[in-house]
């Protein structure tokens, strides 16, 4: 089957959870301060990440460069992890949850530069609050952008400015969260002859009705976070 008829997954809350990954120990708390983060990314370990990608690509689609800022933001009672969730009308990723950032445009010398114009762009965080630490390798999602993950230290003196045209929601999961595998879902289901997996690390929304299901691209690059800070 040609990648043109790659069968999209509409609704990923009701594909098949395959398993959870709880046999994987949880990043120490220690690893995840301010700090220690810094000094990992300084002085990073021999590691390899897990998910490079989406698999199999749309054809007929330019390769785009972006780049995306993970925004740790540093909290009294631990580091958050600041996301969004996409408007429903976009043409690419509509409605997912995804980290602040876009296709690298010139004049942006490089990856963090993207990463932080998108930010002040698409959610109004000033870039003078971030301190760009890292970042993480490369990812080519299935609509072909090939997206390096930024990694900014978030003081917690912001305001937010959502742009309505691209995001339509703000909200912060702790790290020590989404560095817990036990939270990792595996999905998996046979599509029209056509093999889908993903990986997914559902939020309960602080009103309780119901969760922000993080998956996809995103799910995959706090996947790879993971692996680097537990290497």
């Amino acid at each position: 089957m040609s990648s043109t008829h790659r069968p999209p997954i509409l609704n990923p809350r009701i594909v098949p959870v395959l398993g959870r990954d709880e046999h994987l120990p949880p990043v120490a708390a220690e690893r995840l301060t301010a700090q220690a983060l810094r000094q990992r990314f300084a002085a990073p370990p021999d590691w390899q990440p897990e998910k490079l990608g989406d698999g199999r690509l749309f054809e007929g689609r330019e390769r785009k460069t972006a780049a995306v800022l993970v925004p740790l933001v540093e909290r009294d009672d631990g580091i958050t992890v600041l996301l969004t969730q996409r408007t429903a009308h976009l043409r690419d990723h509509a409605g997912q949850i995804s980290f602040p950032g876009g296709r690298a445009e010139v004049g942006d010398i490089d990856a963090a530069a993207t990463a932080l114009r998108e930010a002040e762009e698409e959610v109004g965080l000033a870039r003078g609050l971030v301190e760009v630490i890292g970042k993480l390798p490369e990812y080519l999602t299935v609509t072909h952008y090939a997206v390096t993950p930024v990694v900014g230290l978030v003081r917690p003196a912001f305001e937010l400015a959502l742009d309505a045209d691209e995001v339509s929601e703000a909200f912060e999961v702790p790290l020590q969260f989404l560095m817990s595998p036990v939270h990792h879902q595996r999905h998996g289901v046979d599509m029209l002859g056509v093999r889908r997996e993903f990986l997914a690390m559902p939020w309960p929304r602080p009103d309780g009705q119901g969760e922000y299901f993080i998956w996809g691209a995103t799910a995959a690059m706090l996947r790879n976070f993971y692996r680097f800070l537990s290497a």
